[in-house]
């Protein structure tokens, strides 16, 4: 049969006229879209602009549900899941976008940081952990690693936490050297406790080394040697701490003065307090020096009126009434005590400079912020 060429000629128009129909229409389809997904991105950020986070949530969900692709979208939805406390759902959306295969590298760490930031929030730190570790040598690997320091701090891991300090230290040039010393002396006290003086001898000096001037591991040296009976060599490390750390060396005058006593070196020691005293006031020391002195020293009321001058607080005040003069009636003198005891008492307290976190135990870290060096070593009665 011969092919009639007359059909051809007709097909081919009406062949082109109806691809041209079909592309526009794809066309115009996907121009669509893709302005569906901005106006509900736009539409949800405006919602979450005005703190109408259900209906944000709702507006993004379809975005993302209109336009799977959409990395920000996202990020988005799983910050604002996070913010709500609704882990679970966060977790998933970072999980969803981690399991991509098209996903960029930049884009794959964020999910990762983001589902980290998942699992901190939401309290599983184990998982938490796994997750910042997948981090480390990409450009989170700084945010990383303190969030790992982090949790070793939580977990009291100090030996992981004096190892990951180092790794900081000498990567990003900043200094750890503080938070080091804390950690090897929280080893040096496990250690001792566990019966090991080897080993915390070893992690105090580590600790020296890390930070010559912190007075922590000062003051457990000392205390360590007076527990081994060892008080010359306990007068020696806190002499050390006596004259570079004043302020701390109150918290360890009343054991100087035991030490002293059973080393025979009272007369040293109380050259010592009294010089201390001179230079930082403060009743702890005052009390100590006391303590070596015989109970009608005339000294003692002038030394006592000068403290007060200085530091006046309860505390001080009480231990001035209890050297009452003989024109007062001890009836009166017996209730003055009373009356300032008790309202010294709720304020011999210590409170965290950073936090207000307050205790009656003097602590190095914070139990509520956990901030080092965060508690002055004064008492919160002082005025």
């Amino acid at each position: 049969m011969d092919f009639d060429l007359q059909w051809l000629l007709i097909g081919l128009p009406v062949a082109f006229a109806l691809g041209w129909m079909a592309s526009r229409f794809d066309l115009k389809q996907l121009k669509r879209e893709r302005e569906d997904a901005p106006r509900a991105y736009f539409k949800g950020l405006n919602l979450l602009l005005n703190e109408q986070q259900d209906k944000a949530i709702d507006a993004f969900i379809q975005a993302v549900q209109d336009d799977p692709d959409t990395t920000e979208l996202h990020f988005a939805l799983g910050n604002l899941f996070r913010r709500r406390g609704e882990f679970e759902r966060a977790v998933r959306v970072h999980e969803h976008l981690l399991g991509r295969s098209d996903l960029r590298a930049g884009d794959r760490d964020r999910a990762q940081r983001a589902l980290a930031q998942d699992y901190m929030k939401a309290g599983l730190f184990d998982r938490a952990e796994a997750a910042w570790h997948v981090l480390e040598g990409t450009p989170f690997d700084g945010e990383a690693r303190l969030a790992l320091l982090s949790l070793y701090e939580r977990s009291r891991d100090w030996q992981r936490a004096a190892d990951m300090a180092r790794q900081l230290e000498g990567g990003s040039g900043a200094s750890f050297a503080s938070r080091i010393a804390h950690y090897e002396c929280e080893i040096a006290e496990a250690a001792g406790k566990a019966g090991h003086p080897d080993e915390a001898e070893s992690a105090l000096q580590r600790a020296r080394t890390a930070a010559p001037q912190a007075p922590r591991p000062w003051l457990l040296a000392g205390q360590r040697e007076l527990r081994q009976g060892n008080p010359a060599r306990a007068l020696a490390a806190w002499d050390h701490l006596r004259e570079h750390h004043p302020a701390t060396f109150a918290l360890v005058a009343a054991d100087y003065a035991q030490a002293a006593r059973a080393a025979h070196q009272i007369s040293a020691a109380h050259t010592a307090l009294t010089a201390t005293l001179m230079q930082k006031p403060a009743l702890e020391v005052l009390q100590a020096l006391e303590s070596l002195e015989s109970p009608d020293d005339p000294a003692r009321l002038p030394r006592l009126l000068a403290q007060l001058q200085q530091q006046p607080s309860l505390s001080g005040a009480q231990r001035l009434l209890a050297l009452p003069p003989a024109a007062w009636a001890e009836e009166t003198w017996a209730a003055l005590r009373a009356a300032v005891a008790r309202s010294a008492a709720p304020l011999q307290r210590y409170r965290c400079a950073a936090c207000g976190f307050e205790t009656q135990h003097y602590f190095w870290q914070c139990p509520g912020c956990l901030s080092w060096d965060s508690y002055p070593p004064q008492r919160l009665d002082a005025l």
